[in-house]
C-alpha cells in the first residue's frame, strides 16, 4: 500500500533536485547527477573556533546551495531536511566522527511560530535518523535577536549572539561529547556561542557540522 501511495505522489508531485530544482531521473535520489558531482565541496575539516574543537560542512555556501537553503528556511521547503540530513551524515561517517549527544542550534519561539518549524531541529533529527541515534535538545534560545545574515563583521556577529542561548536540562549532556548541527556556517559566531554555553553547562567537548559553509578566505575577511 505504501509503495502505491508513493508512486501516486510521484506522479502528482514529481521529485526534484533539492538544489537546482530539475526533475529527478529514475536512478537519482534527492540530487540530480549534475549537482551531485559539480557542487563545490567544503574542505574535509573546517578551522576550529574559540569554543568548539572541530567542524565539518558538506558544501560551500554559494549559488545553488545558497538558494536551496534559503528556500528551506524561508519558503516552507522543510522536506529538504531529509536530503540535507543524509548528506551531512555521509560526511560525518566518512570522517569517522564520534560523539555522545547529537543536538542543534535552536531558533527563538517567536521565529518558530512565524516560520512554522525549527529548521535546525528538522535537520539534526534527519542526521540522527541516518546515523542510528536520537536528537537531544540541549539549548534554548531566549532572545529573538537580529538574524546573523543581516550583520556584517565577526565582532558584530559575536555581540549579536552573546547571551541569547541557555542550556536546557544540562544533566542530560554533562561530561558528554556533543555534536552540534546547524544549516550554514559563516563566521562561526553562533556555533561558538552555543558551544560556550554547552561547555559552561558541563559538556566535555563540542564539535559542529553543517550542510554548508562560506569559503575560508571569505570568513577571514569578515
Amino acid at each position: 500500500m505504501m509503495g502505491l501511495i508513493q508512486r501516486l505522489l510521484d506522479l502528482l508531485y514529481p521529485p526534484k533536485c533539492v538544489f537546482c530544482g530539475r526533475l529527478l531521473q529514475k536512478n537519482e535520489t534527492d540530487l540530480c547527477k549534475k549537482c551531485r558531482f559539480s557542487l563545490p565541496e567544503a574542505p574535509d575539516k573546517l578551522q576550529n573556533a574559540e569554543f568548539f574543537k572541530r567542524c565539518w560542512a558538506v558544501y560551500e555556501y554559494d549559488a545553488a546551495v545558497r538558494e536551496s537553503i534559503l528556500r528551506y528556511k524561508f519558503s516552507g521547503m522543510q522536506q529538504y531536511s531529509e536530503a540535507y540530513g543524509k548528506l551531512i551524515a555521509m560526511k560525518l561517517l566518512r570522517e569517522h566522527v564520534s560523539f555522545d549527544v547529537l543536538t542543534w542550534v535552536p531558533i527563538s519561539e517567536k521565529r518558530k511560530r512565524k516560520r512554522g518549524y525549527d529548521q535546525g531541529y528538522l535537520l539534526a533529527n534527519a542526521v540522527a535518523k541516518e546515523m542510528g541515534t536520537s536528537c537531544v535538545r540541549t539549548l534554548r534560545k531566549t532572545t529573538d535577536n537580529r538574524a546573523q545574515a543581516s550583520i556584517g563583521g565577526v565582532s558584530a556577529r559575536k555581540a549579536n549572539v552573546l547571551g541569547v542561548y541557555e542550556a536546557y536540562q544540562p544533566e542530560r549532556f554533562r561530561d558528554q561529547r556533543i555534536l552540534l548541527i546547524d544549516d550554514v556556517i559563516t563566521t562561526g559566531a553562533t556555533l561558538s556561542e552555543c558551544s560556550r554555553v554547552l561547555l559552561t553547562a558541563g559538556a566535555s567537548q563540542v564539535d559542529c557540522a553543517a550542510l554548508a559553509a562560506t569559503q575560508i578566505s571569505d570568513r577571514k575577511k569578515q
